[in-house]
């Protein structure tokens, strides 16, 4: 029986099975299994729990994930190249790894997972942010995941875990620090991927905290910053006067001044405002 250790390397695989990396999927495909060791071991202790994969490729990660001791990992890919080549792992791990053929922004996820949950991805590009934002702001909290352990381009990591005042600090800071603690814990260079992008990428690693910092309703709290940070450079009485016709004295109740830029407002402040607005 094949096992982890006797697969071959990542190059011969997608040599194999064809696998040029596709733009239009957002492929950047890492090939280095030291540095995919590196990620898994970054996500903690995964022998008590499923994982969840998003965008596995040739599986450089996914081998990782397994050779770490996951319980399960469930690996949703889009690109059905890639489905001989995880097959094989799956092979490797007899009942460890389930691999599902899908759209990751389609997929619900949770019916194939037990918890505790931890996502361990290194996302495409094209889908990342979308899918960050989904598993930040669902209605209910905790959320189905534990931790998350992702990996972006490196502007977009800043973003997550930035704090008020700095140039990369927005709408993904302050989801990520309503309700989970962001921290950015490893830098991958360009050179590491193949085909090799334009930028470097970094790995952010996220608890889900056991209730939110401040009160507000996900969705509200969304539009609103959304709102806010759609013209960063607007005052707030400028950018929010869509939401309420007593946007200013809305603003004052918050402890915002209408003056004020939305790079300045800390997470606290714009759950105020959004519960305002949301009680109208």
């Amino acid at each position: 029986m094949n096992t982890l250790e006797s697969l071959p390397p990542l190059r011969d695989v997608i040599a194999t099975h064809g696998l040029a990396a596709r733009k239009s999927l957002g492929q950047n495909f890492l090939l280095d299994l030291n540095l995919t060791a590196k990620i898994a071991r970054t996500a903690g202790v995964l022998s008590d729990a499923d994982v969840l994969e998003i965008g596995p490729g040739p599986g450089g990660l996914t081998r990782s994930l397994l050779a770490e001791g996951a319980r399960r990992v469930v690996a949703v890919e889009r690109d059905r190249r890639c489905m001989p080549a995880l097959a094989e792992i799956a092979q490797a791990c007899p009942g460890r790894l389930e691999v599902i053929y899908a759209d990751a922004l389609q997929f619900d996820p949770r019916e194939h997972l037990s918890p505790p949950v931890k996502v361990t991805a290194n996302l495409p590009y094209n889908v990342g942010t979308h899918l960050l934002t989904r598993w930040l702001s669902p209605p209910e909290w905790p959320p189905f995941w534990q931790s998350l352990t992702l990996m972006f381009q490196r502007e977009v990591a800043e973003r997550i875990v930035a704090a008020p005042g700095s140039k990369s600090y927005g709408r993904l800071s302050i989801l990520s620090g309503w309700r989970s603690q962001a921290r950015l814990v490893m830098d991958i260079p360009a050179r590491a991927f193949t085909p090799q992008p334009k930028v470097n990428s970094a790995v952010v690693h996220i608890e889900a905290l056991p209730a939110p910092r401040f009160p507000a309703e996900a969705k509200a709290l969304e539009k609103v910053v959304a709102s806010a940070f759609r013209h960063r450079r607007k005052m707030l009485r400028s950018s929010l006067k869509s939401l309420a016709p007593d946007i200013e004295d809305k603003l004052n109740m918050a402890d915002i001044k209408p003056t004020d830029r939305p790079e300045t407002v800390d997470v606290e402040r714009f759950c105020a405002l959004s519960e305002l607005l949301d009680k109208g």
